[in-house]
């Protein structure tokens, strides 16, 4: 399928593209999996560590197309101009296109001017479609943890400043742990406190080592030593995924059966499980959790 960004063609198949994105282990759309495995299996395509560029765009009948590039850096370069505002036409190299795919997996709200609305072409092959976000599951989960790495000053914020959220219960909070509530999207995802002792206050601060910081949550228990356990034996790949962040600190982003999780080298923890619905439970710094923050870091991918 050729690519076609700026004038149209007569031409059926060629696409006109809406937008784009990664599928490398340290940049993938998490809603598609846990993991850079669990990404490629969604949309079927070898587990090629070298990465991917997805293209997504309609056809001149209007029909959805994801078109697949074994060349993510060109689709890097177009993705990175599109965030600062530039114009860029991205338009790869007919060889390195390697599966025109029907449908999307992800959601799009746009449509190419001057064509039919979109819609999934007719085939044999059945078409891609974004995993059900309309309830509370993994993928949203997935999606929740990615908002509060994305804006993680006004969740931290919210963190401080906010009363504790109404419901939450009566257990003890542990210092640094009280209740808040979102700041300001995913309306009835609220941050409450985890109800124990500030994480790893009698734990020693030595990375794979240090045992699991003290907090009373049993799910939050489950995911730190899940956690320890990646440091000691690698997950799959992209599991956890090491980002840039201010202040020469790095943001973590790590997840698992059920559960996510969400951190800054420099601070504290968020985590999100799959049993608790739109609650986000936060870890505090204490003792261990810096060294197990560490460790995680020195084991992640990251984005080159």
């Amino acid at each position: 399928m050729q690519v076609a960004t700026t004038e149209k063609s007569a031409d059926e198949d060629a696409l006109y593209v809406l937008t784009a994105a990664l599928l490398t282990p340290a940049q993938f759309p998490s809603v598609l999996g846990d993991d850079f495995p669990q990404a490629c299996a969604a949309l079927g395509l070898p587990c090629d560590e070298r990465g991917y560029g997805l293209v997504l765009g309609q056809d001149g009948a209007g029909a959805r197309w994801t078109v697949v590039v074994d060349d993510a850096s060109v689709v890097a370069v177009a993705i990175a101009a599109w965030d600062c505002g530039m114009e860029h036409d991205l338009s790869p190299r007919e060889e390195t296109v390697i599966a025109a795919l029907p449908g999307w997996p992800l959601a799009l709200t746009v449509s190419a001017p001057g064509l039919p609305e979109p819609h999934d072409p007719a085939g044999p092959a059945e078409p891609l479609s974004p995993p059900d976000t309309g309830s509370w599951g993994p993928a949203q989960r997935r999606l929740g943890a990615d908002e509060i790495a994305a804006q993680w000053p006004a969740w931290r914020a919210a963190f401080d400043s906010a009363e504790p959220v109404t419901g939450s219960g009566s257990a003890p909070q542990a210092e640094g742990e009280t209740g808040a509530r979102d700041p300001e999207s995913h309306p009835g995802v609220e941050v409450e406190g985890s109800g124990g002792e500030p994480s790893g206050a009698q734990a020693r601060d030595d990375g794979a080592g240090a045992a699991p910081p003290a907090v009373s949550h049993p799910a939050v228990r489950r995911v730190l030593r899940s956690l320890h356990g990646y440091v000691e034996q690698p997950p799959p790949v992209g599991r956890v995924r090491s980002s840039f962040a201010p202040e020469g600190a790095r943001t973590l982003r790590a997840d698992g059966p059920g559960w996510s999780f969400v951190a800054r080298t420099d601070d504290m923890a968020f985590v999100l499980l799959d049993d608790e619905p739109g609650t986000v439970l936060p870890v505090g710094r204490g003792a261990a959790l810096p060294g197990l923050l560490s460790a995680l870091d020195a084991g992640a991918v990251r984005p080159v």
